[in-house]
């Protein structure tokens, strides 16, 4: 049971900073701005996470710091994008590239440096139940932040006046500037706070998965994030299994190599990217389905009447 334990324990690890980019960027598609710079965003928040909780010693500092930086370096995509109408695909793209340019650039005297972990979160006695108690109750914060984004954003999106106008702009963004609604405006805090999510993903990166500064650090997880937005059909309960999905495929190839399976690593390091390229093609058999969800005006700039 321990042993089960500790494998699902990294396995909530590593699905985190899934979950909570997937969410951001989520609303940012609802909005119907498509953002390819996630791991752009998700690198820098990496980095100044790192650099922040150096500076000041707290790894709650550096947290807010990758959040923030998240947020301003999402600003910029949403400048070119819509105020410029630059296209938003290879903006994205280029995003990416800045971002990794830069985070290696920025933390380049922080490599091999021992970084500030972030701490668990213990709850007095729910933290002793057996199984449930290290598993929910023992946990640190940005678990706790992804369960509440997951919460926040499945109400702001189904719930909400403001999540029904942000839908609106993402079905039809012409439809709603006649309605009164600022689609400019609507889509730039889409775009921020998508950055602002992928920025604290970055984060737990480098305060909690592995406190360190590595380049490129990231992996990849950005663009897997892009793929669960899809494999969920824009919907937040399913980008919480997706990510738990590639998770778990991440950490069980761990074990497998510990296990000496009698697989070679090259093969067994392409699960977890196997496994979402897999599903992507499953769920494109219901294309009808996923039609209908999508954002009709998804990737589409949207220029005001002067």
């Amino acid at each position: 049971m321990s042993v089960f334990v500790a494998i699902l324990l990294t396995i909530i690890t590593a699905s985190t900073p899934l979950v909570i980019a997937g969410l951001g960027e989520l609303v940012v598609e609802r909005s119907g701005v498509l953002n390819l710079g996630v791991e752009g965003m998700m690198i820098i928040g990496a980095v100044a996470a790192f650099v922040g909780a150096q500076l000041s010693g707290s790894p709650y500092v550096g947290l807010l710091v990758g959040i923030a930086a998240g947020a301003l370096f999402s600003l910029l995509f949403g400048f070119l994008t819509l105020t410029l109408v630059t296209n938003q695909v290879a903006t994205g793209l280029a995003l990416t590239i800045l971002g990794l340019g830069l985070s290696g650039m920025i933390g380049e005297g922080y490599v091999s440096v021992p970084g500030v972990q972030l701490g668990e979160i213990v709850f007095p006695l729910l933290s002793d139940i057996p199984f449930l108690g290290p598993v929910l109750f023992k946990q640190d914060l940005t678990f706790y932040l992804s369960i509440a984004l997951l919460i926040g954003v499945n109400w702001f999106l189904f719930r909400s006046r403001a999540g029904l106008k942000l839908r609106a702009v993402g079905d039809s963004h012409g439809s709603a500037h006649a309605l009164g609604i600022d689609v400019i405006r609507t889509r730039y805090l889409a775009i921020m706070f998508g950055g602002a999510c992928a920025g604290l993903a970055g984060a737990q990166l480098s305060l909690v998965y592995t406190p360190q500064w590595v380049e490129n650090m990231s992996a990849g997880r950005g663009w897997v994030t892009l793929a669960l937005v899809v494999f969920a059909s824009w919907r937040p309960l399913r980008v919480l299994a997706g990510g738990y999905l590639f998770g778990a495929v991440t950490i069980l190839q761990f074990h497998a190599q510990g296990f000496g399976v009698g697989i070679p690593s090259q093969f067994l390091s392409m699960l977890p990217y196997a496994s979402t390229i897999v599903v992507l093609v499953i769920i494109s058999q219901n294309r009808r389905a996923t039609l209908i969800n999508t954002p009709a005006s998804l990737g589409k700039a949207f220029v005001p009447e002067r």
